[in-house]
């Protein structure tokens, strides 16, 4: 559970399309009478190119979360009889390490390549990933390694959708429509995780991993068939359309080096430090929750699905009211942090299902609550210029903490109970919750513009 979750696109950032790309969008969307916007229907109803490309991200997005959260309940469930935090650990590491490692490749890909082959190519590439797992599961005696190496081949073609996908808006939707099509994109994060969430241990408790791999082929494959089908233009200099084509940007703004920028911006420096200190145990909440079912609750995989539903519930209920929340950023960050760190440490001391089930809830709230807020401060703060580096940096060095806490409470799991490391989450999130405190004097309010050298 990252505390800040990847940025909202700035329409501002984004080039408005010719008049001849204006004229074949508006082919596809159907007139709406003068005046009565609020009666036009759903973006993904009237524009049928995105609607295809936004029913491809839930199923993709769904599947490889119903896929991580599956094998990590089939690891201690099943599959590891010593040693399971370490071998849930180990996967969930390897799940989250392309997002940050592949971070400069897939930058250039989407640079350089048409964003639906990208797409398309990274559906079917997962979608043969996981039909070749659920094979090999279907013919008995599947090896550990094996199912990791899937994990790896799933999040890697996972870590060039995402990325294309929103770079990709403006090739499928009017000017008018990128923030609402922004919306869509990151709501469906939200929804399809949580769904994906709910099924992936009911499925290894029916079906094993045969069944969750060939239902994660079903949806990468579906997913591809829809991206394919979808029209995208190009956003060349001379306003051509094309049908399939990369966004060719418009003279490139020169950019300035990150700790440039970050000089110019130490309270955004100091925010960044709090925030991956706070990862580090804010993210093992989905290694210990396998870890809690299994050992402290003796549930099952209904269990695991509950959990995740309320943790997912609660961050999908944050995002929505975060902006809210009174208060400076900082202040309100220092507060919900505060109470996230109650929140996850009450598991340690109450093990009743329910007080466990709503503690999640809590926590999740706080997490939705706490990116809301920091993403709109960021993008208040950083000069238009130097937010697309900014942001990319930004969730490398946030997602880094992934795959350390994912080992770090993994390995941990093998020596200390589930409840131990509920407290240990506890306690380390109140460091952080002090320091975003004592920013809170140094860090300007809602009111406040980019400094000098970009626009907002």
């Amino acid at each position: 559970m990252s505390a800040t979750p990847a940025p909202v696109a700035d329409a501002a950032d984004t080039p408005s399309p010719s008049p001849s790309q204006s004229q074949s969008q508006s082919q596809s969307q159907p007139d709406a009478p003068a005046g009565a916007d609020h009666r036009r229907a759903p973006l993904v109803l009237r524009n049928r190119a995105f609607g295809a490309v936004w029913l491809g991200q839930v199923l993709t997005q769904a599947a490889v979360r119903m896929f991580q959260v599956g094998v990590s309940w089939w690891i201690v469930a099943y599959a590891v009889p010593e040693a399971q935090g370490l071998a849930s650990g180990l996967f969930m590491a390897v799940c989250t390490l392309p997002a940050v490692a592949l971070a400069p490749v897939v930058a250039g890909a989407v640079a350089r390549c048409a964003h639906r082959s990208v797409l398309r190519t990274a559906a079917a590439v997962a979608g043969a990933a996981s039909a070749a797992l659920a094979l090999w599961a279907y013919g008995g005696g599947l090896p550990l390694t094996t199912v990791y190496a899937a994990g790896l081949a799933l999040a890697t073609c996972q870590a060039f959708f995402d990325p294309c996908l929103t770079t990709s808006v403006p090739e499928l939707v009017d000017d008018a429509d990128i923030e609402t099509a922004t919306g869509f994109e990151l709501s469906t994060q939200s929804l399809a995780g949580l769904s994906g969430a709910l099924l992936g241990a009911l499925t290894v408790d029916r079906a094993g991993v045969a069944g969750l791999a060939a239902g994660c082929a079903a949806a990468y494959l579906g997913a591809a068939v829809l991206v394919a089908s979808a029209r995208f233009r190009t956003l060349a200099d001379d306003g051509a359309d094309a049908a399939d084509g990369a966004a060719v940007p418009a003279a490139p703004a020169r950019r300035r080096p990150l700790t440039r920028i970050l000089a110019e911006l130490p309270s955004v420096r100091r925010i960044l430090i709090c925030f991956t200190a706070a990862n580090l145990f804010t993210a093992a909440v989905f290694v210990v929750i396998p870890l809690y079912t299994r050992s402290v609750l003796s549930g099952g995989g209904g269990t695991v699905a509950l959990l995740e539903a309320s943790l997912g519930t609660g961050a999908l209920v944050g995002a929505f009211t975060g902006s809210r929340v009174p208060g400076r950023p900082t202040v309100a960050g220092a507060w919900c942090l505060g109470l996230m760190a109650l929140a996850l440490a009450l598991p340690g001391l109450f093990a009743q299902r329910p007080v466990v089930a709503a503690c999640l809830a809590v926590a999740g709230w706080c997490a939705g609550a706490v990116s809301v807020r920091f993403v709109a401060l960021f993008q208040r703060m950083v000069p238009t210029a130097d937010k697309p580096g900014f942001f990319a940096v930004m969730q490398a060095v946030l997602g880094a903490s992934l795959p350390v806490a994912s080992l770090v409470f993994g390995s941990a799991g093998d020596l200390v109970s589930p409840q131990t490391l509920c407290l240990v989450q506890g306690a380390g999130l109140l460091p952080a919750a002090c320091a975003l405190a004592l920013l809170g004097s140094r860090t300007p309010g809602p009111g406040a513009a980019a400094p000098a050298g970009g626009e907002r």
